[in-house]
């Protein structure tokens, strides 16, 4: 049996941990103050987000799942939400008691605030599946830093500034969470290389099948699913491994591929875009000769 719970007030979600709501639009949660949670018979539990929330849980309550994978989530993680997210918790634990801290706060708080039009740069709020935070010892004293002047913001009487320090406070936040994610994209390299070296394996595995007939052209979304990652952590994985984004690596084996097919065989173009994912003929032309200067005509004439 499955138990689903929405998370759409901070209000409410304040007065189900035992918090005192100091603004209707944001709150930080120390998460021990909270009652021991009993879920009861459950098998799992869905949270449908309507708010953004990071939490630094430091106590593994259960298998966290978002979509068919799971998350690389342990104590002293920090993982993040956005609204129109879900994530279900696997064989929750009947009685524990909740440990570690959050920030929460409404989509409507960013309305007016800088933070409203750089939202969306921090693209770890979509990272899916084993791609939690893990925080150093000084990086998790640092973020509980912040998360007390955000407090200290909410404890005062509301005036002209409250809004703007509590959104650069939380900017703040997140422009460290992006710097350490990039720590660990560095911390993590040889992990990293092991993804890529299976990403190139199925880049061209791809191509020596018949996907590019049945699906089209490979996509950055297809081989992030494969190697169970979510399409943004895989992009800045490339990115950060490759000085490429994942579409223009894509794309260059793309080209590289049809180089071969256009010296090796004697296929005409329009057999060869085909044999490459390309609807039409004209596109992978005109790509090519972006790309390479010439058009497969020409090229196949320097042989």
């Amino acid at each position: 049996m499955e138990k689903v719970i929405n998370i759409d007030s901070v209000s409410e979600f304040n007065a189900n941990n035992n918090h005192k709501t100091m603004h209707p639009l944001v709150t930080v949660l120390d998460y021990s103050k909270a009652n021991p949670r009993d879920w009861g018979e459950v098998d799992s539990i869905r949270f449908n987000y309507g708010l953004y929330s990071v939490i630094l849980k430091d106590i593994v309550c259960g298998d966290m799942r978002y979509g068919r994978y799971h998350y690389d989530y342990q104590a002293g993680t920090l993982v993040f939400y956005a609204p129109g997210q879900f994530v279900c918790m696997d064989n929750p634990k009947v009685v524990y008691q909740p440990m570690g801290f959050g920030l929460l706060f409404h989509p409507d708080f960013l309305i007016g605030t800088h933070l409203a039009k750089s939202i969306h740069q921090y693209k770890f709020f979509s990272y899916q599946t084993n791609e939690a935070l893990h925080l150093s010892e000084d990086e998790r004293a640092l973020i509980l830093d912040i998360l007390a002047k955000i407090e200290f913001e909410l404890k005062q009487p509301i005036d002209k500034h409250s809004k703007k320090l509590i959104a650069s406070n939380i900017e703040l936040f997140l422009d460290y969470c992006q710097r350490f994610y990039d720590r660990q994209f560095i911390t993590r390299d040889v992990a990293h290389r092991g993804i890529l070296e299976r990403f190139e394996e199925n880049l061209n595995a791809y191509f020596h099948s018949d996907k590019p007939q049945i699906i089209g052209l490979p996509s950055v979304a297809y081989f992030a699913d494969e190697l169970n990652l979510s399409s943004n952590y895989f992009g800045d994985l490339v990115k950060k491994e490759t000085g490429q984004s994942a579409k223009d690596y894509i794309l260059f084996k793309t080209i590289s591929i049809a180089k071969e097919k256009i010296f090796e065989n004697d296929k005409t173009v329009n057999e060869i875009a085909y044999e490459l994912g390309f609807k039409y003929p004209q596109h992978f032309t005109r790509l090519f000769k972006q790309k390479v200067g010439m058009s497969p005509m020409e090229f196949r004439g320097l042989n």
